[in-house]
């Protein structure tokens, strides 16, 4: 059911049997995917919008080859203004023309984000749209916080794990502020990337924010260069426990296709990552060495981000250019 006061549903809490069996513990799925622009990202762009673009509004503008494009396209036709949205060559077809459905002016420009997003923002000045960011904005991470709210609302004792993927790190940031919100801080969050998109993992490592030379990995919904500062130091600070995990793209994939037999719903390789924390053992390894107790305090909850840019087409591609 839509809220009034939102573009996004209270998204479907649903226990996973397959899951369950390999971790020996309840798991349950927050399944963003079904949400109307096909991922978690309208939550915060719907709370941002309604902030900052009011009736009055030139437009907004985006820079964006997935998700975050896809939520702001969406927000903008249910808010009756127009939206621009940046995207770089890499962006696939099917995200353009699922754009422009939704009534978005597409411009294409440079071959990475980074560029796309040098473009958006000269448009705010030139046009005088109002710039949408991605991940980098506390409006965005308050409206992401509304997934914790819903989690807390549905599941009858505190969680032992909470098992995100990590792109800008828009959501890590949201999903620490509604755990803190709600008194989950001490459960722990395991951040997964995959190799080649691992702006958190790099920065953890090296002390400090660091810029990824290029996105090699074929998850682009998480090819952020940077990590947003906020989600930086949350991983910095002792009161909360973050795990950076890195998976390969070919287990991201493998992830994908087994939640497809299982669960029934196709996902973007981005949001793979995160499933691969079970499918892939990763959870399993962590309380084996330690960082995570076993058994879990409570049950696991998967964030499933979803996915606008996914299809059959696109997973047999991924298939072909991963095995």
């Amino acid at each position: 059911m839509l809220s009034p006061e939102a573009f996004h549903i209270n998204s479907p809490f649903l226990e996973s049997i397959g899951m369950s069996k390999r971790v020996g513990i309840n798991v349950y799925l927050k399944m963003e995917s079904s949400q109307p622009s096909g991922s978690f990202k309208i939550r915060g762009i719907g709370h941002l919008c309604q902030k900052v673009a009011g009736p009055g509004s030139k437009g907004v503008v985006c820079a964006s080859g997935g998700n975050a494009g896809m939520a702001t396209a969406y927000v903008a036709r249910k808010l009756n203004i127009p939206a621009t949205i940046i995207v770089p060559s890499s962006t696939p077809e099917l995200i353009k023309e699922k754009l422009k459905d939704q009534g978005a002016t597409v411009r294409v420009v440079g071959k990475v984000w980074d560029e796309a997003n040098d473009e958006a923002m000269c448009l705010t000045e030139t046009e005088g749209l109002t710039y949408v960011p991605p991940f980098d904005h506390p409006l965005l991470w308050q409206g992401h916080a509304s997934i914790v709210r819903e989690i807390k609302a549905s599941l009858p004792s505190k969680p032992g794990g909470v098992v995100l993927s990590v792109g800008g790190g828009g959501l890590l940031c949201g999903v620490v502020e509604g755990m803190k919100e709600v008194g989950w801080d001490s459960v722990p969050i395991i951040c997964m990337e995959t190799r080649g998109a691992d702006c958190l993992n790099s920065a953890i490592k090296a002390g400090k924010i660091v810029t990824l030379p290029d996105i090699t990995s074929k998850a682009q919904c998480l090819g952020a260069k940077t990590v947003c500062s906020q989600a930086f130091e949350y991983s910095r600070k002792g009161n909360m426990s973050i795990i950076s995990e890195l998976v390969t793209d070919q287990q991201a994939l493998e992830a994908v296709e087994i939640f497809l037999d299982e669960e029934r719903v196709l996902v973007e390789l981005a949001c793979g990552a995160a499933l691969a924390a079970v499918y892939c053992g990763v959870i399993q390894r962590l309380q084996v060495e330690g960082q995570l107790p076993s058994p879990l305090a409570g049950p696991l909850v998967m964030i499933v981000c979803g996915g606008s840019s996914v299809n059959q087409a696109q997973l047999r591609h991924l298939r072909k250019v991963l095995n």
